[in-house]
């Protein structure tokens, strides 16, 4: 079973929240994590910005160690269009909701951007999986 991530859960563990990542370890057992390259480079600059290029520069093989990183497709950058024009929410959210969209996935957040009712993506709010 294929579950995407977006930035979310990934930046939580950045700033120490130590029990998501054991959480997610249980909670990933059994799954394939997947994440657009888009995410991908959400995470690197933002973890550049917040604590600088050397920490970036550890991240981003270890993250890329643990999902799948998909390079957005010319269909999967319309469909993320459209979902942004129609949902209030950051372009790089909206690669996260088309991937979940694509895999017929669970989306795995806690950005209330993603947590839409009555959405075309589903997901799973890791806010109260802490």
């Amino acid at each position: 079973m294929a579950v995407v991530l977006d930035a979310w859960p990934v930046m939580q563990f950045m700033q120490g929240r130590e029990s998501l990542e054991r959480r997610m370890s249980e909670l990933l057992e059994g799954s394939e994590a997947v994440m657009s390259w888009i995410n991908v480079g959400e995470v690197y600059y933002s973890t550049r910005r917040r604590w600088g290029s050397p920490l970036a520069d550890r991240v981003l093989p270890r993250l890329l160690g643990n999902v799948t990183a998909e390079i957005p497709t010319a269909s999967r950058v319309i469909e993320a269009a459209t979902l942004k024009s129609e949902y209030r929410m950051s372009y790089a959210d909206a690669f996260a909701a088309a991937t979940a969209v694509a895999h017929d996935a669970e989306l795995w957040t806690g950005d209330p951007e993603l947590l839409i009712a009555d959405s075309p993506w589903r997901w799973r709010d890791l806010r109260v999986e802490l």
